[in-house]
């Protein structure tokens, strides 16, 4: 690479001189990034010069435009994706940018490779017949590959639209069809065979890019990826400029779609000022560097369909110069704590359940150490929790706090990979206590952040410097929020302002209006409080809030979480009760995943094992249990229920009847959302037999 010194000038050549895709063979960019040296093409561009004031706030038209909500509190000029490309790449460009695990080794890419091989993915699709405003669908696990792609299609004036490997082909032509996908992005075999299935039924779809594995049958216009980096080579910089230079920061650039646990998925449509000002002004109140400080190294192992995982890996690695390591496929199965170890990351995210994983694996761990080593665990815990929940400035307690981090707790961050993370952040669901404690425990504070997919994902944010426990902190500076419709103890639902506020859902008019009200706020459809010093609380969703025959409002997550808290053998719980005389409950319990398919076996985990010990049970898999209704469980189960009744703030809130189900909750099973979150209309559906006998008379 030119030394730091050389302009960004001097970089610059023309990219004709070079073949970036002859080098690039069997799934590797190692030679492709040498023939990136040097070449960068140079290309001019002004900041936006303002967005019409007549535009709406929201649209429902793919190559629809809408008004920024720039005020005095994010006066901050707007930009697009290449723009903010261009800034990174003059600041970074030496730096690396992407790393993957290739035959052992870790392969990277520096930004200025990135940016080049991003480019040749743009021509590529262009020569394929990308069109303005139409998408390139991605199918595939993290990697490389997925994030070139991403950028390539909004570089060529497309979409880049995410689809969860997890999707079946139906699933998939939903999203392809209203998306109006042109090329399709897939990473493997299975992934292909979806797309093979349904392509004769999508009208829009022009090829489709295979990036990991090999073609085994040939097929028109099916591509391997270092053939399609080859497309482009006599498309001209002048044309791909040309398109990049007519990209507004008001257009969309990005689709997510949502989970569509109510209903159809709705593609929430995302602009270049969303994800540039999200990227930039999201992550500082997060206290993410910039690399001129520290060049912070992330792991890449969620679903980049979530818009989670792609603020925060994609679109904020490049705003700030991160490096990205990406995880192995296998990663939710237990290989990410390996990729943790090796990489060693400054922050790191997680949806709550990955938080949740690595808790029973420790405690599971811990279930099977000896004596003394069971005793300094829950000696440096408790020391540690109660330092965390209470500040204490004693000399004498921070003294033995500091031995037990030195003697037992340092060495569990280090075995989790965590030994120079300074910052750990959960989104996308509310954190149980139970965890929270947990890691408050291993000196570890967890960042809880809350958003939507239509407000580019984090709206509110927790970091070192905004904490308080249980909330999810305060509005990003220049976003605001509001709550309406407030009860007697301060809950309302949760409103949205700010650039972080999505565009509107795609081809779907209706759905996007009942999502604004007349002055332009995003209803989230949560419940929520904010304290006195603006730190927001997130206390429920209202399509989950139950109300019971009497009309009553009972919302379920506090029961739910302290029946998990009373009963560690539990793992998912679910309250049922709307518009029925009594509350009742579905118990599900802690099994081991099966490490190929991360379903649930019938094995109970080690915690849930000693769980049965301690009650005088002998059983070891869940179908001993729920096949004799085990007695000494059963009463255990319903002595930890009679507690949280106890506790209850009123009759109503007590549960009267429960059962145990012969199966854990998981993707699978249709239960639970690709980011675990509990579907619960499918479960009512799924379990209609056993709710129904609860209320039989």
């Amino acid at each position: 690479m030119p030394n730091s010194g050389e302009t960004l000038t001097k970089m610059l050549q023309d990219e004709h001189a070079m073949n970036i895709s002859e080098s690039y063979k069997n799934g590797t960019f190692t030679d492709a990034q040498t023939a990136c040296r040097d070449s960068l093409p140079h290309l001019e561009e002004t900041p936006d010069e303002g967005i019409e004031p007549t535009e709406s706030l929201w649209t429902s038209f793919a190559d629809g435009s809408v008004r920024l909500r720039i005020d005095k509190s994010c006066p901050q000029t707007p930009i697009t994706v290449h723009q903010m490309f261009k800034e990174s790449l003059e600041k970074y460009g030496s730096l690396n940018a992407l790393a993957s695990k290739k035959n052992g080794k870790w392969e990277k890419i520096t930004f200025s490779e990135y940016y080049c091989l991003s480019r040749k993915a743009a021509k590529s699709f262009l020569k394929l017949g990308l069109e303005r405003f139409h998408s390139v669908g991605i199918l595939g696990f993290n990697s490389p590959e997925w994030f070139i792609s991403a950028v390539g299609a909004v570089f060529a004036g497309g979409i880049v639209t995410g689809i969860y490997t997890t999707n079946s082909p139906e699933a998939c032509h939903y999203i392809a069809h209203d998306s109006k996908t042109n090329i399709m992005v897939v990473e493997n075999q299975k992934q292909l065979d979806k797309i093979m299935q349904i392509w004769n039924h999508l009208s829009h779809l022009k090829a489709v890019v295979l990036y990991k594995d090999s073609i085994p049958v040939r097929h028109p216009n099916l591509y391997t990826m270092e053939e399609f980096l080859e497309l482009g080579d006599d498309v001209s910089d002048t044309t791909l400029d040309d398109i990049i230079n007519s990209q507004k920061p008001n257009q969309c650039c990005v689709l997510i779609y949502t989970s569509g646990t109510t209903g159809k998925p709705k593609g929430a449509m995302l602009s270049h000022d969303n994800i540039t000002w999200t990227s930039a002004h999201c992550s500082k109140a997060g206290d993410m560097q910039p690399a001129e400080v520290q060049q912070e190294s992330i792991v890449s192992y969620l679903p980049l369909s979530h818009i989670a995982a792609q603020i925060y890996d994609l679109w904020t690695g490049i705003k700030w110069g991160e490096q990205v390591y990406f995880a192995e496929p296998d990663a939710l199965k237990g290989s990410l704590i390996n990729t943790l170890k090796e990489v060693q990351p400054t922050s790191h995210m997680g949806v709550p359940r990955v938080w949740e994983k690595i808790m029973e694996k420790l405690k599971d761990a811990s279930a099977q150490s000896g004596f003394m080593k069971k005793k300094m665990l829950s000696w440096a815990m408790s020391l540690s929790l109660e330092r965390n929940l209470n500040c204490s400035r004693s000399d004498l307690k921070q003294f033995w706090m500091r031995l037990a981090d030195y003697l037992v707790l340092a060495k569990i961050r280090s075995a989790l990979g965590f030994s120079s993370c300074q910052k750990h952040f959960s989104g996308a669901a509310p954190l149980n206590t139970e965890t929270l404690y947990f890691f408050l425990g291993l000196n570890i504070t967890l960042y809880e952040a809350y958003g939507m997919s239509e407000t580019t994902g984090p709206h509110c944010l927790s970091g070192p410097y905004i904490y308080r426990q249980h909330s999810c902190g305060k509005p990003v500076p220049g976003c605001k929020v509001k709550l309406v419709d407030e009860d007697t103890e301060g809950n309302g639902e949760i409103c949205f302002w700010g650039r972080t506020v999505f565009m509107g859902y795609l081809n779907m008019e209706d759905k996007t209006k009942e999502a604004f009200d007349e002055d332009g706020w995003l209803h989230s459809g949560d419940l929520g409080k904010l304290d006195k010093d603006g730190f927001l609380y997130v206390t429920g969703r209202i399509k989950d809030l139950i109300i019971t025959a009497g009309g009553e409002n009972v919302p379920p997550i506090p029961i739910e979480d302290a029946v998990k808290k009373e009963l560690p053998i539990v793992s998912n719980a679910m309250v049922i009760g709307d518009k029925k005389k009594f509350l009742s409950m579905l118990l599900t319990l802690k099994s081991v995943l099966d490490p190929d398919t991360s379903d649930p076996t019938d094995i109970l985990t080690e915690q849930a094992r000693d769980f049965c010990q301690r009650t005088g049970s002998k059983a070891t898999k869940v179908s001993e249990i729920v096949a004799t209704k085990d007695q000494a469980i059963y009463q255990a189960i319903q002595e930890g229920i009679n507690k949280v009744n106890k506790n209850a703030t009123n009759r109503v809130h007590c549960i009267q009847k429960w059962i145990v189900l012969p199966r854990d909750f998981s993707i699978s099973g249709g239960e639970l959302g690709p980011t675990m979150k509990l579907k619960r209309l499918t479960v009512l559906e799924k379990y209609s037999n056993e709710v129904n006998s609860f209320y039989e008379e």
